[in-house]
């Protein structure tokens, strides 16, 4: 048995039917484990160590409520066996001092996933750039001129924000370049903020597909998240539609090739996203997606990233 320690939103907030944390939580209290949370505001340094408030809970999915409370105490986060970091964007400043409170606790024994250095050190956007072969074309700037540039360049773009998720902040400017400046002005505030601008690719009809890398090696299944009417997000959060599918031989070609990679520094949970063949976000923070897949095929997303834990804590 071991005591993992989940560092997460608030329980009242996870959606029983879909929640990738509490799939996580589920499988490994089935497993014999102990499963505990907490907040990122839980985090504190007493006389030098880091620990946490931390409430310890008794799994019960299929009823409501679906969990049962077993009491609260501050623990050195350093006791936990593993600290499973699911806190869900924004990456703001209230993230990051988690994180940097979580380095301290690896300083002084913690074992922590994904590496807070890592979660720092990996924008789910920018990230891309260090792969930037298998994007489409992109930029990310501050100027409306670039973005202007490379709208004539490509007539048909997509427009984000660098801490969008959920498919928050995402715009389409077709060749007419309908309200360009405004929305560059309105997401980028006054030049303030860079913004990812992509060449948008049509084979978002057939979904944003989401594909799931545990320690460095891929789920077989990706999700679908497919726009449906009026809407160019796939995103579920956004109203697409999860369909599970098979990784295409591309899909499979560059997980292969990142996942060993990112794995190497810590991050042993991501998600790749796809649209069509090309590779447009990389995921560390909460990737979601393993109920989705697990229904749909069988495979059991969490079972697959608890192995993976166990066989690292061991060796």
């Amino acid at each position: 048995m071991m005591r993992f320690l989940f560092i997460a939103d608030p329980l009242s907030s996870f959606s029983v039917k879909k929640d990738s944390t509490l799939a996580m939580m589920d499988a490994a209290f089935a497993a014999g484990h102990q499963v505990w949370h907490s907040h990122i505001e839980d985090l504190k340094s007493i006389n030098g160590v880091v620990r946490a408030q931390s409430q310890q809970l008794s799994i019960h999915r299929t009823q409501t409520p679906w969990y049962e409370s077993l009491g609260f105490d501050l623990v050195a986060v350093s006791d936990f066996d593993a600290v499973i970091m699911r806190k869900d964007p924004p990456f703001d400043m209230s993230y990051v001092t988690a994180t940097w409170f979580l380095s301290e606790a690896v300083r002084q024994g913690a074992k922590v996933f994904n590496s807070p250095e890592a979660l720092r050190n990996h924008s789910e956007k920018l990230a891309l750039l260090e792969f930037i072969k298998f994007a489409p074309p992109t930029i990310i700037t501050h100027e409306l001129a670039d973005i202007k540039a490379f709208h004539q360049q490509y007539q048909d773009i997509i427009i984000k924000p660098l801490d969008g998720m959920g498919g928050m902040g995402i715009f389409r400017v077709k060749a007419d370049g309908l309200n360009l400046g405004s929305i560059v002005e309105t997401l980028g505030d006054l030049g303030k903020k860079a913004l990812m601008v992509q060449k948008f690719v049509p084979e978002i009809v057939h979904g944003d597909k989401r594909v799931l890398l545990i320690g460095g090696e891929p789920v077989p299944y990706s999700l679908a998240r497919i726009p449906q009417a009026g809407e160019v997000r796939g995103n579920l959060a956004a109203g697409g539609k999860g369909v599970a599918q098979k990784l295409s031989d591309k899909e499979l070609q560059i997980a292969k090739e990142i996942g060993p990679q990112l794995a190497k520094r810590g991050l042993h949970l991501i998600g790749l996203d796809f649209i069509g063949d090309y590779l447009t976000e990389i995921n560390v923070t909460s990737p979601t997606c393993f109920v989705e897949i697990t229904e749909q095929t069988g495979h059991d997303v969490a079972k697959q990233w608890l192995n993976h834990l166990e066989k690292y804590l061991n060796s």
